[in-house]
């Protein structure tokens, strides 16, 4: 059962350590490898999708934002979608987001795997992938208070690395740093900034939105704040630094060299550097990318546990991933996440050329599944007017396009598939849970 606000423990996070927080779960791979390939399908335009990816997850953090300030729910989004639409939402809601999650997990331990190959070609991407997993499992094992700590420390790391390339990249521009002789590459006229035209713009905005990804772990965690009414502030500020901050470092990255420059298998940083004789900040760089990615995969752990958990005690789940009173782990539901990461080690294995922007794909758009249903919660729990269902509106025509676009480029359609897959198998398994809920609900015979 959901907790009530009276029955809510108070929390101990002021609303700045969630932006922090929110910080630390959103940039990752998606950001400093998934960038590159939106770069590869949208060129310049690539600008205008983070700024739309932007302003859309703005759209549904407030209104998730609203939610958790009218009445605070452990379960955060699935609780909503219960309380909205009945069991059956919040049942396949949960597992739409365990779904993502552990499809996010997957594409993390790829790319940071790849970015330690860097410095060791010879070793197999699944060794790297094991000592990951077996290392962010170790952090969600030690409770809340490490993994709020680790989250923080992690993201000013990154906001840091971001800064500092925007520093170099300022440098290069200004012909301060030796090397590079690319020149400066600014389009000139609309078919430069838009060299794949509209539809290139389309096809890259769903991992234009797949950078923003973890506000929904800062859903989860908002049951902690001091003060819940204060999620939307802690919302705006997070989104109002990254959307700058990204724009600016890929923006940056875009004139330093030219658009054939930039492949799928490279981050765009590293790829704008490399004329520069930087060895040594590239080698930095690399680092920070693989603390990036290993930062989100802990995010994403520390939600499907918890997420696990919450759908134990409210019938979602088997009884045996309920959190026992005392104890700061569920074995059972970090088993299940154990069991989702040999999965991914072993896909990984099988076909590391194209799985990471096929899970990636996939996971934005399972991802964005999730938002939708955060979309139609709010607009039947708090009755919007005015801005409020505008925004409700404008966000689902985004996250439609962001959806849509992946059918129209070859690379991306496995990954909407493999999505569609995981939609229709939560669908059945829905059913067959409705299904039994209502034999429970009926009267015995006498």
């Amino acid at each position: 059962m959901s907790q009530t606000k009276k029955d809510q423990p108070k929390g101990n996070l002021a609303w700045w350590q969630l932006s922090l927080i929110g910080v630390g779960c959103t940039i990752g791979t998606g950001f400093f490898l998934g960038s590159s390939i939106a770069i590869v399908k949208s060129g310049f335009s690539v600008l205008l999708s983070f700024l739309i990816a932007g302003i859309g997850t703005y759209f549904v953090f407030e209104q998730l934002a609203k939610l958790s300030a009218k009445q605070p729910e452990k379960g955060s989004f699935c609780a909503y979608a219960r309380k909205a639409f009945g069991k059956w939402a919040g049942f396949s809601n949960g597992w739409v987001y365990w779904s993502s999650e552990m499809l996010i997990t997957g594409s993390q331990l790829t790319a940071i795997s790849l970015f330690t190959k860097h410095w060791f070609p010879q070793v197999p991407l699944w060794v790297f992938a094991s000592i990951y997993a077996v290392l962010g499992l170790l952090i969600i094992f030690t409770g809340l208070s490490v993994f709020e700590k680790t989250e923080n420390v992690l993201a000013v790391i990154k906001t840091a690395a971001i800064f500092m390339f925007i520093v170099i990249a300022i440098l290069a521009l200004c012909g301060i740093l030796s090397g590079g002789n690319h020149g400066i590459h600014v389009p000139n006229k609309t078919s430069e900034f838009f060299p794949y035209g509209a539809m290139g713009l389309w096809t890259g905005l769903i991992y234009a939105f797949y950078a923003f990804g973890g506000i929904e772990v800062m859903g989860l965690m908002a049951v902690h704040l001091k003060k819940p009414e204060e999620a939307s502030k802690s919302g705006k500020l997070m989104l109002a630094t990254l959307a700058i901050i990204y724009i600016i470092s890929i923006g940056l990255a875009l004139l330093l060299v030219p658009l054939h420059a930039f492949t799928e298998q490279d981050s765009p940083f590293i790829t704008s550097l490399k004329g520069y004789n930087l060895e040594i900040i590239l080698d930095i760089f690399n680092g920070i990318f693989i603390i990036a990615g290993f930062s989100t995969l802990v995010a994403s752990l520390f939600a499907v546990t918890t997420l696990l958990c919450t759908m134990a005690d409210d019938g979602d789940a088997p009884k045996c991933f309920t959190l026992k009173e005392g104890k700061k782990i569920c074995w059972p539901a970090l088993g299940l996440t154990f069991a989702g990461l040999v999965l991914s080690i072993i896909l990984s294995l099988v076909l590391p050329k194209n799985i990471y922007e096929h899970m990636t794909t996939a996971a934005g758009l399972m991802l964005l599944y999730t938002w939708l249903f955060i979309l139609f919660s709010s607009k039947k729990l708090t009755d919007p007017e005015g801005m409020g269902k505008t925004q409700i509106y404008l966000a689902i025509v985004l996250i439609a396009a962001a959806v849509s676009g992946t059918l129209f480029e070859k690379s991306s359609r496995p990954g909407f598939f493999v999505s569609i897959g995981f939609l229709v198998i939560i669908a059945i398994v829905t059913m067959i849970y409705q299904k039994k809920q209502g034999h429970k609900d009926r009267p015995a015979s006498p």
